[in-house]
């Protein structure tokens, strides 16, 4: 057997992941004391077309989702059903209905998260995320400023970019 740069990539991520298991508890005790706080973690600078209070978020998004697009939080891998779908479509954003990804730039990564290798054109919007101690570009919905996930230059052809979103981000709708 040939061990490829990606097979190396994600036994490194699956190793990771299961000793980080802790981390998720970490992730979600701070999501949870942010949200409790009534502060919101780091979001999007600038204005949003779409922006609602804090209150309106939470009566719009399910816990999962508000933890997500409004205070950065990330969902376990491979527990969104939107990882698996396959049929032609389009990804949009939950908090919005943004149209952000076409089935036809998505890939199956092996991360556990949806990925796809384009966004559709003014879609999404990106920030330096420095958190966790790791220098990451964060991706937001470019009309609310909803938190979606990561993009990394680790990605097929013809961008070389992997955009990682959280499934839980997003809702998707089939086109004929």
């Amino acid at each position: 057997m040939c061990i490829t740069r990606r097979f190396f990539l994600s036994g490194g991520m699956v190793t990771g992941a299961l000793a980080a298991m802790g981390g998720w508890r970490l992730l979600a005790t701070n999501t949870a004391q942010a949200r409790e706080s009534g502060k919101a973690m780091s979001k999007a600078p600038g204005t949003f077309e779409v922006t609602l209070t804090d209150a309106e978020w939470r009566k719009k998004l399910t816990s999962a989702q508000y933890a997500v697009l409004r205070h950065e939080g990330t969902e376990p891998p491979f527990s969104s059903p939107l990882n698996d779908e396959h049929r032609k479509g389009i990804f949009s954003c939950a908090g919005c209905q943004l149209d952000l990804f076409s089935s036809d730039t998505k890939f199956d990564s092996g991360t556990g998260w949806p990925s796809f290798w384009a966004p559709l054109a003014n879609a999404v919007g990106t920030t330096d995320d420095r958190s966790f101690g790791m220098r990451r570009t964060a991706v937001h919905c470019s009309r609310c400023g909803g938190h979606l996930g990561h993009v990394f230059d680790d990605g097929p052809k013809p961008t070389g970019l992997r955009y990682c979103m959280n499934g839980v981000a997003m809702t998707f709708r089939t086109v004929a």
